[in-house]
This record gives C-alpha cells, sequence and structure tokens, in this order.
C-alpha cells in the first residue's frame, strides 16, 4: 500500500496528503478528517523517509543523466547539484548511458537510497514505447520524479521544458525570410526533445510553401567530424544546400568546417544555425548563431517545483520555458 492509492482513494492529490500529514492549515477539516479514514482503512504508514509528507528526510535527491561528458548535461548537473545545495539537500549522481535496463538499474538504485526525489536530467529517459516507461511510473508511486526537457504525464510527475518547438521553427521561418531555399536539418536523436526541434523544421518549411526533399533531413551522431563529412558526402552527390538548422551546436561546427575547406563563404553562401548555445558556438570562426536553450532556468525552474512538491503546494506538473535565439555571425537575420 502506498501514497498513491490513498490518493485515488480519498480522491485527493497527493500534495493534499502531504498538507495533511503536514499538519497545513489550508486543508479543510473535512478533507483532512477523508484522507486519515483512508489511511487508516488500507493500513497505509507512511513511509518515513519520504520528505515529500514532511517526516523525516535523507535530505537527498537523486539525479540521473545519460552522459555526463556532453556539455549539455554536464552544465545541467552544475547548475542542479547548485541549487540543490542552496535549499539543504546533497546530490547522488548517476550516469545510466541510454541502454534502457541500466536505467532502470540506477532508478532502482537510486530507489534503495532512499533519495527524496529523482530528476532524470534530459529527454532521453523517456521511451519511444510507452510500456518502456511502466518503471518510472512506478517509481512515481512512491517518490516525485522530475523531468528536465522530457515529457511523462502521470501522478507525481513533474516536467520541465524548453519550447523547441518553437525555438527550431522560429530559427527556420528566419533563414527562409532571409532568403534560403534549400535547408538541411542535421539531428542526433529521435527523443522527446529531438521529435519537437524536427517537427518545428519541417511545419516551419511546409508553411512557407517549401518542399522538403528526402535529402534535407539527416540523423548525425554528436560529432564534429561527423558532422563535416555527412555535408561533404552530400556535397559531393550533387546536393544543393544553403542552409544548416542543427539540433546541437557540435553539428554546427561540423558544417562551418565543412564550408571552410569548401571555402564557402558564411553566411553568404551557408547560413548554420546551432542549438544549445554552449561553447562550442564560440569556438569557431565565424562564431555559430545558436537558440540558447535557458539550462540554468530549466534546472532552477525544477528545483523550485521540487521544494514546492516537498512543502505539499500546488505546483504544476508541466512548466515549459521559452528558448532565445543568440544571433552571431553564421546568420544574415
Amino acid at each position: 500500500m502506498n501514497i498513491y492509492d490513498v490518493s485515488q482513494k480519498a480522491n485527493v492529490s497527493i500534495a493534499t496528503i502531504s498538507r495533511v500529514l503536514n499538519g497545513n492549515p489550508n486543508v479543510s477539516e473535512k478533507t483532512r478528517t477523508r484522507v486519515l479514514a483512508v489511511m487508516d482503512e488500507l493500513g497505509y504508514t507512511p513511509n518515513v523517509f519520504a520528505r515529500g509528507l514532511g517526516l523525516n528526510t535523507m535530505q537527498s535527491v537523486g539525479i540521473m543523466c545519460s552522459d555526463s561528458s556532453d556539455p549539455y548535461l554536464a552544465h545541467a548537473i552544475y547548475y542542479l547539484e547548485r541549487e540543490l545545495r542552496n535549499n539543504h539537500y546533497d546530490s547522488i549522481l548517476c550516469c545510466t548511458g541510454y541502454n534502457l535496463d541500466t536505467k532502470k538499474k540506477y532508478l532502482q538504485l537510486l530507489r534503495s537510497k532512499r533519495v527524496d526525489a529523482i530528476i532524470l536530467t534530459g529527454s532521453k529517459f523517456i521511451e519511444l514505447r510507452q510500456k518502456d516507461n511502466t518503471y518510472i511510473l512506478d517509481a512515481a508511486r512512491e517518490i516525485p520524479i522530475m523531468l528536465i526537457n522530457g515529457f511523462l504525464d502521470g501522478p507525481n510527475i513533474y516536467s520541465t521544458l524548453c519550447d523547441d518547438y518553437s525555438a527550431v521553427y522560429d530559427a527556420t521561418s528566419n533563414l527562409i525570410k532571409s532568403g534560403c531555399r534549400n535547408i538541411l536539418y542535421l539531428y542526433t536523436s529521435q527523443s522527446y526533445s529531438g521529435h519537437n526541434k524536427r517537427t518545428g523544421y519541417v511545419n516551419a518549411c511546409q508553411d512557407a510553401g517549401l518542399f522538403i526533399d528526402k535529402t534535407w533531413i539527416h540523423q548525425c551522431p554528436k560529432d564534429v567530424l561527423e558532422a563535416k563529412n555527412l555535408l561533404t558526402s552530400l556535397h559531393e552527390q550533387g546536393v544543393v544546400f544553403d542552409a544548416v538548422v542543427t539540433s546541437d551546436d557540435s553539428l554546427a561546427v561540423g558544417a562551418v568546417k565543412y564550408a571552410n575547406t569548401q571555402h564557402i563563404r558564411i553566411p553568404d553562401e551557408l547560413s548554420i544555425v546551432g542549438y544549445n548555445n554552449s561553447m562550442y558556438s564560440l569556438c569557431t570562426e565565424p562564431e555559430i548563431s545558436s537558440v540558447d536553450t535557458k539550462i540554468e532556468a530549466l534546472c532552477t525552474s525544477t528545483v523550485n517545483t521540487l521544494m514546492g512538491v516537498f512543502g505539499g503546494g500546488n505546483v504544476p506538473s508541466k512548466t515549459t520555458i521559452a528558448a532565445d535565439f543568440i544571433s552571431r555571425d553564421t546568420t544574415k537575420f
């Protein structure tokens, strides 16, 4: 028997149960009586480690990421640990890789450590097949699950997202307005975030009346030389393109290296858009125009939401943050 069962039986939110156990005065006496009666009926004993119930706590939060060497995820880990520390919580980091069984193993490991919540960093924790996300839904029956740039609908699951769709849609639309007509799209994954980015690109092209050639969209490893070689190969095949939109700055660096090797003038003959506004975008000549996904704001908002859950407050299950476009020297707008 767990808090999720009590929530369903009493027809109240998990946050309301937390407020009842905290003695929060904002809960009506009628609701408090009903919740306590259901707990007694079901024989539910609150988990003494659950911070969200206002009882004893380990004052620790688990953080899972797929690859801490990735600049985006490395920055996310830094900001998450900083914000948790500022709120007097320790963190336990697990780098899972991309294998589903390994992700399940590490999530179970964190649960065994009695952490107060788990933060899943990056959209690659949400699988395309819904049944593969069951282990996350099951964990959320016991503790809050926080998602950064991923979305999964379920009780006690809270998502903080960058509006990837609008960011890529707007960048692509502005390329079109600046005169580009043959725009390639390079992406690294088909994750939740990756899907939204690609859809933004496709819809921007279609709304502008551009026919998307099958040679315009390519998946590429997150590797500078792989991106450069892919574009070189397309060029040698006779594919004509005057712009490249990417889902990650590393691919945009590859596009710059390709252009420099081929003596193609940037942005007069080739415009390039990166993504994440990472250090990569400043490491080339010319510097790369890139979408700033507000990683610090995403992490700060995630921890603030978590603290609200711990306090029994009413918090949104989904928070969306708008991206900024940082214009540099690889675009004409």
